[in-house]
């Protein structure tokens, strides 16, 4: 080292001055930007998930947001095919729901969008792109006071989306919990209801595969029930199974959905007895923090007796939610009319007056 040239220390001077000036901008840039986190990566460059982010035409006004999520709207005059998107009302497990406005009929419509090229690629999303239109098709031709009417379906901007009638009221949801229960009258009228719309769409070949209570809604000023999401549950089933999650809701599936075995309309009849007790009772009839627990008790033990969590209720009642809660199919109702039948002959029972004693 002492030995070394004049020249040999300029340019080691040199080195060392090019270094600090090269950490002291590194330094600037990262003030400008924020302290960095550990995993974080030290570019300019977006990420993955702005770029994957699906967008809504015509929405200059949206803004990234974070990932499986779409982008939410700040502006009126957002659009997605001919309809206007107001605002958002809802958000389902694959996208949104949406107040629009269609301009050519001049009425209100929900817009319920899915980001199916978000979930598949591939030949798997040309699969599922065939399949959503063929359910909604399906969907579109189910004709029922009592299920929601869908007017249109379409793909735009990386986003499937269905227009379908917009309900007033709200979901079933609330009334399932304890204080917030609905009248005993009320319930039976609701998913008598409920069953022969059932019925109805069985008859046309369509399966719901998702009834639950989210998927009813009802307008208590207009006495209105609406099923919704007919033709919606395959598409984010065929999506469950592609990432290796459970079909359906957990709790609300028959054994034979619970098994991956072809289902028919029985198992919508299932998971209306699995509503009519949680909405008598505001608890479910099988309830565990482990899949694999909730599995077995759906497939193998015998469902709790409604009258364990309510005793007043008559033993008729009990019945049918026995019935409807069979584990093998063929034992089960057959069809939402016998069930509607039953839940109706109880209603009348339990509007006599009691018998005069003596």
């Amino acid at each position: 080292m002492m030995g070394m040239p004049l020249g040999g220390w300029i340019a080691l001077v040199l080195v060392g001055v090019a270094a600090f000036a090269l950490g002291w901008r590194a330094g600037l840039r990262r003030a400008d930007r924020g302290p960095l986190s550990p995993a974080a990566p030290e570019t300019d460059a977006p990420t993955a998930t702005t770029a994957a982010t699906p967008s809504l035409a015509a929405a200059p006004a949206s803004v990234d947001s974070p990932e499986g999520t779409e982008p939410m709207l700040r502006t009126e005059r957002a659009t997605l095919g001919r309809y206007r998107l107001d605002r958002q009302i809802g958000r389902g497990s694959m996208g949104a729901v949406y107040l629009g406005h269609d301009p050519q009929i001049g009425r209100a419509v929900a817009i319920k969008t899915m980001a199916l090229s978000r979930e598949f690629e591939g030949h798997e999303l040309a699969e599922a792109r065939a399949r959503f239109f063929r359910e909604a098709e399906m969907a579109g031709r189910l004709h029922h006071p009592d299920i929601v009417a869908i007017f249109d379906a379409g793909e735009e901007g990386g986003l499937a989306f269905i227009a379908m009638e917009y309900v007033k009221g709200h979901d079933l949801l609330r009334h399932t919990l304890p204080g917030k229960l609905l009248p005993v009258p009320v319930v039976l009228d609701t998913l008598a209801r409920v069953a022969l719309a059932l019925a109805y769409a069985h008859t046309q070949g369509v399966v719901h595969r998702d009834i639950k209570p989210a998927n009813v809604m009802i307008d208590p000023d207009s006495g209105a029930i609406k099923v919704t999401d007919f033709g919606i549950a395959s598409i984010t089933n065929a999506c469950r199974t592609r990432t290796g999650m459970v079909l359906g809701t957990p709790s609300f599936m028959s054994p034979e959905q619970m098994a991956g075995r072809r289902v028919d309309g029985r198992t919508d009849l299932y998971s209306l007895g699995v509503m009519l007790f949680q909405l008598l009772t505001g608890a479910l009839p099988y309830a565990s923090g482990s899949m694999a627990q909730l599995m077995n008790q759906i497939a193998n033990e015998p469902a709790p007796d409604v009258r364990t969590l309510r005793p007043e209720l008559p033993e008729a009642l009990a019945n049918v939610v026995a019935l409807a809660l069979e584990k093998r199919p063929e034992v089960r109702y057959a069809d939402g009319v016998q069930m509607a039948t039953d839940l109706r002959a109880v209603a009348a029972l339990m509007a006599l007056p009691p018998p005069a004693l003596g």
